[in-house]
Order: C-alpha cells, then structure tokens, then sequence
C-alpha cells in the first residue's frame, strides 16, 4: 500500500505536512531557472540552487536510513562532502529535482509505517553528543529543521540570480 493509499492522521500527517510545505518553498526557489543558473555560484559560498536540492535530498535520504537501520545504515554508502554541494558536469536541474521526488516519495511511505518511537544510537561524530539515540520522531523533526534551512539559503542565492523571492 502506497502512501496516496493510506489515510494518514495525528502526528504523522502533521509531520508530513510540515516537511511537504518547507519542500514546496526549496522546489519553488528552482522554479524557471535554467540549468546554468541552478549550477552557479552567486555568493561567496560554495553553494548553488542545484546543489542545494541535492545535499537535502542526500540529506533525507541517509537519515531516513538511518530512522529505519540505524548508523551502519546510514554510513552505508560513501558522501561527497564537496560535490553535494554542487552540480557536477551532467547533472540537470531535472534530474536533481527527480531524484529529490522519489526521495520524498520514500520518506513519506516511511513516515507513514515507522514506528516514531523506534530509536537508533547516533553516529560517531564529533556534531552529535557521544552515545545519543535519536528516535525516528527526532530524525523527522530534524528532516525539517535542515530542509527549512536551506529553504532560506536557497532564496537568498535565487534573490541574487534574478531578484526573485520565494519567501519574502
């Protein structure tokens, strides 16, 4: 049963609707830009409109792993911490938001079955208090918290490329 066929009520619908609403402002600061405006820089950073939708749904990605195996399932394929950030020759716009709706498509299945208070010791590293456990409510929350982020850097490096503003 896919999500479009589950009623989803309570805490989990509220949670989906909060990570749905900050995936609608990140989609909608890409939208009508080509894919060399997507792959530039226009702040000091190295951050680009392409490469932000791609490090958030690397980012989704491996914590949605991690809500359902844990660390080693998270850490189960290797990161480029530069290239996240980035679009790298033969990456589109396109392809970047598609690989971003199936994504989502999967967490929200997750969101749907997981157990919320199912939780997993965090990885080793040294962002994260040694030996904390995140339930997958925490990791949803912090899904959230990271898209809604970049949500707003992402309007920043839109309001540069050509004045537009998603959320202003």
């Amino acid at each position: 049963m896919t999500i479009s066929e589950q009623v989803v009520t309570g805490e989990r619908a509220d949670l989906l609707q909060a990570l749905r609403r900050h995936r609608g402002f990140l989609r909608q600061t890409v939208d009508g830009i080509t894919d060399a405006q997507a792959a530039s820089r226009t702040t000091v950073s190295e951050l680009c409109l392409g490469g932000l939708i791609k490090h958030v749904a690397l980012t989704e990605e491996r914590w949605m792993r991690f809500a359902v195996g844990g660390a080693d399932a998270m850490e189960s394929e290797p990161i480029d911490w530069v290239g996240q950030f980035r679009m790298v020759e033969g990456e589109t716009l396109a392809g970047l938001l598609d690989e971003y709706d199936r994504v989502a498509s999967r967490t929200d299945e997750l969101v749907a079955t997981l157990d919320l208070d199912s939780a997993h010791p965090l990885p080793v590293a040294p962002w994260f208090e040694p030996g904390a456990s995140w339930s997958v409510r925490r990791v949803l929350l912090h899904v959230i918290a990271e898209t809604s982020q970049h949500a707003g850097h992402a309007d920043i490096l839109r309001e540069a490329i050509d004045g537009a503003k998603t959320m202003g």
